[in-house]
């Protein structure tokens, strides 16, 4: 039986692959890989039907990977969609291919430094954030980030003759550098993009004025310099959980009388309110409830 595997390279980058072999991987062994025009060293990061689900959630499915669920079926009209095979999985990488990584990885910032020579004396205007070697040697991929599309084709050729491989230059954006690069965010913890986020999907400011932030561009954004992801994957929690509280500036009769609604928490569930005559007080929000209740009724 033919397995699909996803595997993971530096910068949080990852394929999926196929394993035809009965002997089964487990998660962080490394492995040799088919790539364009060579072979590439990496580490299992899923297996089994979880890597099935995420490698046909990533593209428009084939043969190995449960069809994804947009793709068009053959009774559409549209005609059978047409599989493509996964490149395989080599064979399990030995202690001598992990010292040939390992070797190259420590060669890969002087690699970077050499390039931003390079990219200097050409005049470009490109940032070179990482270099990232090919297992076998043969590629060399180079990423930068830029405000404006760059020509840098006779880049290419000045690092081809300095380095004797094919060399690829890839432009990425501000959330895809620091997804490549990892740090520590705002909050004191890695990265979201770099850990455990899956995708990184768009964040726009009406995100920040639902949950009621400061809209001041240093407190709501992170490290690459673009909004917060959490912005998005915590959104729904903010709009779900705000119905259930009372907005602010709506007056309410409590037990105390006509009382303002202020601010709400809602991690702590509590509602703080302001009397006509200027007292404040904070009150759970289940108490809330039972005095507007009790003064309805």
């Amino acid at each position: 039986m033919t397995d699909v595997i996803e595997v993971r390279f530096k910068g949080n980058r990852k394929e999926f692959f196929s394993w035809p072999s009965a002997e089964p991987l487990a998660l962080h062994d490394s492995v040799i890989v088919e790539v364009d025009r060579g072979q590439d060293l990496g580490r299992v990061s899923a297996v089994g039907p979880v890597a099935a689900k995420k490698c046909a959630g990533s593209c428009s499915g084939c043969s190995l990977a449960a069809p994804h669920p947009l793709a068009p079926s053959p009774q559409s009209g549209e005609g059978e969609r047409e599989t493509a095979s996964l490149r395989r999985i080599v064979r399990r990488a030995t202690a001598d291919d992990a010292a040939v990584a390992e070797q190259l990885q420590r060669e890969e910032e002087d690699v970077r430094r050499r390039v931003m020579e390079r990219v200097k004396s050409h005049t470009l205007p490109m940032k070179v954030s990482d270099a990232e070697w090919q297992w076998d040697r043969k590629k060399l991929t180079v990423y930068f980030t830029a405000e404006q599309r760059v020509d840098f084709r006779a880049l290419v050729r000045d690092l081809a003759s300095l380095f004797h491989t094919r060399i690829e230059l890839r432009q990425i954006g501000a959330r895809d550098e620091a997804k490549r690069l990892d740090g520590v965010g705002r909050c004191g913890r890695q990265y979201c993009c770099s850990s455990w986020l899956p995708e990184l999907r768009p964040v726009s400011l009406a995100l920040a004025k639902d949950q009621h932030l400061s809209l001041n561009p240093s407190q709501i954004s992170g490290g690459c310099g673009r909004l917060l992801c959490c912005l998005r994957y915590e959104h729904d929690f903010y709009v779900q959980t705000r119905k259930r509280f009372p907005k602010e500036g709506r007056v309410l009769r409590t037990a105390i009388g006509a009382e303002r609604v202020l601010a709400v928490d809602v991690f702590r569930e509590t509602v703080t309110l302001r009397t006509d005559a200027g007292d404040t007080r904070v009150v759970s929000l289940e108490k809330l409830k039972g005095e507007v209740s009790g003064a309805d009724a």
